[in-house]
């Protein structure tokens, strides 16, 4: 059976593109309200680090057209006051919040392409690698700091840390950089003290990475879109895109771990969006269960 989220508010930070607007669009699927936050917006200016035409406002959309409701809200998440506004509307408007996703992100051009990778922290650029920790580190702090209160008005609460590669698959792998690198084990990390600190309010904190995932950079990148992704690997993508994921995928694993009654058994865990998948049934949009890992 699909998962059913009717009567649950789930805010995921970070909701314009990629991951976030995939677990938004599931989560939305399953019936439930979904607060969509990020910079970019058709109505209110605000600076994002990328030039995209993606917006809060088609996430929120997105959402209510496949059975939830979507609620727009335009946040910097590292501007404190914008999330302490951003706490101060949910817990007007609903009260409390059954699940948080921090999925903010915002640096994939700053990681920069291949030819970037495996620069040495001495000859990396220092502001664009405090950057990437400050996008993808410290937004996930300060979205906690002010959300957290309203997940634990009452026990059953589910955080969820949007990261790239498990615990286990990066504690012996170098990822791209020293700064990107760092960055993915702290959102790792940080869903094992979140859970930990959680624990004693009955909720539960997990760590999820999608695999390769097509998000929209990623089918520009290739210069296809999603119903056609798979003719990208006869003009030169690697062989692995075969296995690549929408963002659905994730979406939909993390949809039905909310609406686990036992989802506290994931507590402190990291997971991939084909562990969850495999454990819960739930297929990508194309009916498969694809595995880049």
């Amino acid at each position: 059976m699909p998962p059913d989220l009717h009567g649950r508010v789930a805010l995921v930070a970070g909701a314009t593109r990629g991951a976030g607007r995939g677990i938004a669009a599931a989560l939305g699927e399953a019936g439930a309200t979904v607060i969509c936050t990020g910079r970019s917006s058709r109505t209110v200016l605000r600076r994002s680090d990328y030039a995209r035409p993606e917006t809060v406002e088609e996430t929120a959309s997105l959402v209510s057209q496949l059975g939830g409701a979507g609620v727009p809200f335009v946040a910097d998440h590292l501007d404190h006051d914008d999330v302490r506004r951003l706490a101060a509307f949910v817990r007007a408007e609903y009260g409390r919040l059954h699940v948080l996703v921090n999925d903010i992100w915002g640096a994939e051009r700053l990681k920069g392409g291949p030819a970037d990778w495996n620069t040495p922290v001495w000859e990396h650029d220092l502001d664009a690698g405090l950057r990437i920790l400050r996008l993808g580190v410290e937004t996930h702090l300060v979205t906690s700091h002010f959300l957290l209160p309203l997940v634990i008005r009452e026990p059953g609460g589910l955080v969820v840390e949007v990261t790239d590669g498990t615990s286990a698959h990066n504690a012996s792998r170098y990822r791209i950089s020293v700064f990107y690198d760092l960055a993915k084990a702290s959102v790792n990390r940080l869903a094992f003290s979140q859970g930990h600190e959680l624990a004693a309010y009955g909720g539960t904190a997990v760590a999820v990475t999608p695999g390769w995932l097509r998000s929209e950079m990623m089918l520009d990148a290739y210069g296809v879109a999603e119903d056609n992704w798979r003719s990208a690997l006869a003009a030169g993508a690697p062989p692995g895109f075969a296995e690549s994921e929408s963002p659905r995928y994730v979406g939909r694993g993390v949809a039905a771990m909310a609406a686990d009654p036992l989802r506290d058994r994931w507590n402190q865990r990291s997971v991939s969006s084909v562990e969850l998948a495999r454990e819960y049934g739930v297929t990508d949009v194309d009916g498969r269960q694809p595995d880049s890992w």
